[in-house]
């Protein structure tokens, strides 16, 4: 890895910049991991415990709500909050790491990409772990039903982990940048989480809006109900990365076949890279730009 970093030569304040500050970055994320569990008696199985206690709080609340017609509705509900989660704690802690690194900053001269990166990163290993959360989640089914419910199909899982990380990257340096200008962005951004979150079928299925615009066409209405479901399916980069990891984990261990509104088609992948990396240009391509005047701000 050494030897292939030596021979990037990158101009300064490129993007490729971030690989002449490899072992920076590394520590980086060593950091922001460590400093997560400090001082904490079960370390890192909180990552495991956490989207363990939560899943069951809102299987208990949403079930009798939402979970009609959804087989094993705790394993959807996991999988697509885990994704989730990931994005939106890796957006919310790039948001910070240009404002809370302003010291190392103003002492020397590091790539600016490489703290958002960073945190990231840090992010993504957080969500490697809380998967172990769904393979205890999945081994109770195995035991309760007699079945093994795990199969490859679970490996695809990497297709939108790789999207969501790429997005991420994307969404996070725009974000860094914002608040180094902006400093109310955090409170626009708080209010945006939490109308994405309810935007993107967490602890619903699609289902139900298909069902409402089938009803408004049996009484003579337009399918307003249809025509969000479409939008959320091709538009909301969240909902289309969590269909897909639900896809991987959570379709495999259905008994009676996976639901057309779950199903998982070419036009899915491209989209889910199509806006990731969209959003990763625009961010690499807005965050270069304006880094020259972050000195001014921080």
């Amino acid at each position: 890895m050494k030897k292939l970093i030596d021979r990037i030569n990158p101009e300064e304040g490129s993007f490729l910049e971030v690989f002449k500050f490899w072992d920076l970055l590394v520590q980086l994320v060593t950091r922001d991991i460590k400093l997560k569990y400090r001082r904490s008696f079960l370390g890192y199985l909180w990552s495991i415990l956490n989207p363990l206690m939560i899943m069951i709080i809102m299987t208990v609340v949403f079930s009798f709500l939402f979970s009609d017609g959804v087989e094993y509705f705790p394993l959807y509900l996991l999988a697509g909050r885990t994704m989730f989660e990931f994005i939106a704690g890796a957006t919310d802690k790039a948001l910070w790491s240009i404002t809370d690194n302003a010291g190392l900053l103003k002492k020397t001269y590091v790539s600016k990409f490489m703290f958002t990166i960073a945190k990231i990163t840090s992010t993504m290993i957080d969500f490697l772990f809380s998967l172990g959360a769904m393979v205890i989640v999945m081994l109770v089914y195995s035991i309760i039903n007699h079945r093994i419910l795990f199969s490859f199909m679970n490996l695809g899982f990497l297709i939108p982990f790789v999207e969501a990380y790429i997005f991420s990257v994307g969404a996070g340096l725009i974000l860094a940048e914002l608040h180094v200008f902006f400093r109310d962005i955090r409170y626009i951004y708080n209010a945006g989480m939490t109308a994405i979150m309810y935007a993107s079928a967490m602890f619903y299925s699609l289902d139900m809006f298909y069902k409402n615009g089938e009803a408004q066409i049996a009484a003579g209405a337009t399918p307003y109900a249809i025509y969000l479901a479409k939008f959320i399916e091709h538009f909301n980069p969240f909902y289309i990365y969590m269909k897909q990891i639900r896809y991987f984990l959570w379709a495999p261990t259905l008994s009676t076949g996976v639901p057309y509104w779950a199903q998982v088609h070419v036009i899915d992948f491209v989209l889910g890279f199509f806006y990731a990396f969209l959003m990763l240009a625009i961010g690499i391509s807005t965050f270069k730009k304006s880094q020259d005047k972050f000195i001014l701000y921080i």
